[in-house]
């Protein structure tokens, strides 16, 4: 970069101090001091500092070169130490997020951003991605340390496929915005070389437990009405609530994720989508107090109203632990649709179901065109499970003749070791879950021990399988379902097409890291 000759004080950086300007800055530039900068004058010198903090990174010399795939690469580069960001745990960092993010919003149409999280701790509250074409890089030995403090995260409206916050005792349903959140965007990656969110969860989940927040708890991702987004390759870890909350949005890819909270703890689910279109979750490794994955779509009257369903979903390549919760899960949020939801390759350890379908009375909408194979169980309550009277409403306006439909669900290819009770399916009374097929599926059961420890409503259940209320089909099935899913010698659908989203080849990226 050329030496930049212009007359002004160096005590005009004060009127710049939005870009967090490091002294590095004052060596690109050659100062006269002569005469103070006139007011006018001074918004091209902050202009021009902008540029200069924006091309800081760019002007390095690095001695390492790291690789990332990305839906896109970016042009410009920026650190989060140009911004005034220290890595001591202690410092908090959130004005340093948000000045960084909207510098880069000014190279968006010119290639785009991307903010490298470099090696420490960074302590932040909730920071919003303004920006398109923007990727959020975290390098592997950085680690983004959530604020505590609710005052870091501020109130914002319930979604309006919810109508109100789902913990909130407020009248109004507000909720705590997330740690990361965005609206709005287009092309957006959130990744990294297995560098670290940790949401420090435990104050929120001991003010959850004794009652104490008024307000629905951040979750640790939420982008909404969005599209082309990627999360991928980051641990998470002890969110308040759930970890990835994609909603309202499309072309949604989130993958090889590593996910971590503790088994006791409730509502930490991993990965949920919400009314989201063609999105693909892969290669994923989970730990949770809740869902691993949950699949929603807005909450009863609400839900109906907005109408927008959650369409062609990939899940392929999950491992999870959850011995509270559903592998996968859909529902029960699911008043806008669930439709057209593809799983196979998934490992489930000491988990409480496998795949779990979540609905009441209330709900309206559908779940229909569901496919699920290749499904490796071990230690397991149930291995699939339908619950037609789950889950509370929002308020007292949801309405009874709003039946959920139940429909075309797929289950094949499957094996589970110490598995308590096969299939646990109990549709709705007068509106019963149609169209249910599992072929080739063989299971161990439990020890009589294990069965033993079940409580008294558990022991009065008809195990291995208990149904009420469905219709479908069953094909080499060991143990023998139930009556209403005779044998038919049939295999199980799975479609043989391919999903947009799954057709998506990440890009090779890079940047260039440590000084020479």
């Amino acid at each position: 970069m050329g030496t930049i000759s212009y007359i002004f004080n160096k005590s005009d950086f004060i009127f710049c101090n939005q870009f967090k300007l490091q002294n590095q800055i004052l060596d690109k530039l050659e100062i006269e001091k002569k005469s103070p900068l006139k007011v006018m004058d001074k918004f091209f010198v902050c202009y021009l500092l902008g540029l200069i903090c924006l091309n800081l990174a760019e002007c390095r010399s690095y001695n390492e070169q790291i690789q990332f795939p990305a839906l896109n690469c970016r042009k410009h580069t920026a650190i989060l130490t140009d911004f005034g960001g220290k890595g001591d745990g202690k410092t908090l960092n959130t004005n340093a997020f948000k000045s960084a993010i909207a510098s880069l919003s000014k190279v968006a149409s010119d290639g785009g951003a991307q903010l490298i999280v470099p090696p420490g701790k960074w302590l932040t509250g909730s920071f919003n991605l303004i920006s398109d074409h923007f990727t959020l890089y975290i390098h592997k030995d950085a680690v983004l340390l959530a604020s505590q403090e609710e005052s870091d995260y501020p109130l914002i409206d319930p979604l309006p496929s919810y109508g109100r916050g789902r913990e909130s005792r407020d009248a109004v349903g507000k909720r705590f915005a997330s740690l990361i959140t965005g609206t709005n965007l287009t092309d957006v990656v959130i990744t990294g070389g297995n560098g670290t969110i940790d949401g420090q969860g435990a104050i929120w989940w001991q003010k959850f437990k004794n009652k104490k927040l008024k307000y629905t708890r951040p979750y640790l991702i939420e982008i909404l009405f969005s599209n082309q987004l990627q999360i991928s390759h980051l641990t998470l870890t002890n969110s308040p609530s759930w970890h990835v909350h994609p909603t309202y949005c499309r072309d949604v890819i989130v993958e090889r994720l590593t996910i971590i909270a503790p088994v006791t703890v409730p509502n930490t689910d991993g990965i949920n989508p919400d009314s989201c279109i063609n999105t693909r979750i892969r290669d994923n490794y989970i730990v949770s107090g809740d869902d691993c994955i949950a699949v929603k779509s807005g909450w009863d009257q609400y839900g109906i109203k907005f109408g927008m369903p959650t369409q062609h979903l990939s899940i392929k390549g999950i491992t999870c632990i959850s011995p509270k919760s559903a592998v996968i899960a859909l529902g029960s949020e699911m008043s806008g649709g669930i439709e057209d939801v593809r799983a196979e390759e998934i490992v489930a350890i000491n988990s409480e179901s496998g795949v779990r379908i979540k609905t009441a009375v209330g709900r309206g909408a559908y779940v229909k065109d569901i496919y699920v194979r290749n499904i490796n169980m071990n230690t397991m309550k149930y291995a699939f499970w339908m619950s037609g009277n789950y889950g509370s409403h929002p308020d007292g306006g949801y309405d009874p003749k709003a039946l959920p439909e139940i429909k075309n669900i797929n289950f094949r290819d499957a094996v589970g070791k110490n598995v308590t009770i096969v299939g646990d399916l109990i549709g709705i009374e007068g509106d019963p879950f149609t169209g249910i097929c599992i072929s080739n599926v063989t299971v161990e059961l439990a020890k009589k021990k294990v069965v033993e420890e079940l409580d008294t409503f558990e022991k009065a259940k008809k195990l291995p399988w208990n149904c009420s209320d469905i219709g479908g089909v069953s094909s080499r099935v060991s143990p023998t379902p139930c009556g209403l899913l005779p044998e038919k010698e049939v295999d199980c659908a799975f479609p043989s097409d391919v999903l947009p989203i799954d057709n998506v080849v990440l890009k090779t990226c890079s940047i260039g890291f440590g000084k020479k």
